[in-house]
């Protein structure tokens, strides 16, 4: 190991405050990632730090949901399993979370909160056994607010985007297409029965259910994730819930994991992720690659910030491919604390640039996204522009 190597682990050690003194001796300035390191090291080791606070503070004047959320993500994409299990136990014990974890009640009377949901989620395997059954019951609380925002317009979004499926001769009470027979037949109105004779009535084929809609929602499970994968999750498990579609759902960082199997219950399914760490985007869209039966009956959502710690150039690849076999590919950004997109610019224009639909969609919007990929229209309207 080199001096200077030495001057920088002696400066990431001793703190922010010995900077002046460590450049003295002749020690060059941190890299990126140093300086990145030094933060997060700092906001448990370094006094107050961002977190603010120390021992003994009331829950009221805890830390800040969104940046312990964004140190978590930064303190998994920095140092091994190990040391991190070291660092989140210390940052339990120093900065006042420990009091939130280990007491049932405080998590029975916290107001939903989508940061606070997401910090539970990513120190999952940190809560105590006792306090395990308190954190699902805080987690359901954020997924019932998302369902009630999402569930009635997507199950309308898909029966309206699929509502023109082929119709069978062969006649089914259980296929009976009330609404198209009845359209159909308006003209043989009787007005004495105050009733419609149909001359003729219509049935949903039922061979078309083999040939349905696939919908893969690829999911970044980086630490800047939080928001997104709540509300992906819980959309996930809606969409799952209905026969008219087919529903994937894959986890990445560096490695793949298929969560398909949760998709019965989404408090199951969100704490199957195992938020931070590092990302491989372009891995995960192979995964996806080899779960395309029906290209022209697939919808691909990649959900990610686009942050990729692999092969930029192999992702941008992958997208192309998956585009250019007739699977409908769109990207989700990223959505940050206060609903507000989080992404690496450089790689969504390159993106854009392929015409592959790139943008940040507020959750209330994602019904209308949905149904009209589903119906192969324009996404322009939905898109934020942003400078």
């Amino acid at each position: 190991m080199s001096q200077t190597e030495q001057l920088s682990r002696w400066r990431l050690i001793l703190g922010t405050e010995t900077e002046q003194s460590f450049q003295g001796m002749g020690g060059v300035p941190l890299s990126a990632e140093e300086l990145l390191m030094d933060s997060a090291l700092g906001a448990i080791y370094g006094g107050p730090g961002e977190f603010g606070g120390g021992p003994g503070q009331g829950a009221g004047k805890g830390p800040s949901s969104p940046l312990l959320s964004k140190w978590l993500g930064d303190l998994r994409s920095l140092f091994d399993p190990e040391t991190v299990a070291v660092v989140q136990n210390d940052a339990i014990e120093r900065k006042g979370l420990k009091q939130l974890l280990l007491e049932p009640e405080l998590l029975d009377n916290l107001e939903p909160d989508l940061n606070m949901a997401s910090t539970l989620l990513m120190l999952k395997d940190q809560i105590p056994k006792k306090s395990k059954e308190s954190a699902r019951k805080f987690i359901r609380k954020i997924v019932e607010e998302i369902n009630k925002l999402l569930e009635d317009d997507v199950r309308r979004a898909v029966t309206a985007a699929l509502n023109r499926r082929a119709h069978s001769p062969l006649p089914s009470a259980a296929a009976l297409d009330f609404p198209y027979t009845i359209r159909r037949n308006l003209k043989n109105y009787n007005a004495e029965l105050k009733a419609v004779i149909p001359e003729r009535v219509w049935f949903f084929d039922r061979a078309s259910r083999i040939n349905r809609w696939h919908v893969i929602l690829d999911i970044d499970q980086s630490g800047s994730m939080g928001a997104s994968i709540l509300y992906s999750s819980v959309m996930a498990c809606i969409l799952a819930s209905m026969t008219a579609v087919r529903t994937s759902v894959v986890a990445f960082d560096t490695q793949i994991m298929d969560l398909t199997p949760l998709c019965d219950d989404p408090v199951d399914l969100l704490f199957g992720f195992q938020m931070g760490g590092g990302t491989d985007i372009a891995k995960s869209i192979a995964y996806c690659q080899e779960l395309v039966e029906s290209p022209d009956k697939t919808l691909f959502f990649l959900i990610s910030d686009l942050d990729e710690g692999g092969n930029r150039a192999a992702l941008l690849r992958r997208l192309e491919e998956m585009k250019s076999s007739g699977v409908t590919v769109i990207v989700l950004l990223a959505i940050a604390d206060g609903g507000k997109p989080y992404y690496d610019a450089q790689t969504a224009q390159r993106v854009a640039a392929m015409d592959i639909p790139c943008f940040a969609c507020a959750p209330e919007r994602l019904p209308e996204l949905l149904e009209r990929a589903l119906k192969g229209q324009g996404l322009e309207s939905l898109a934020v522009h942003r400078g």
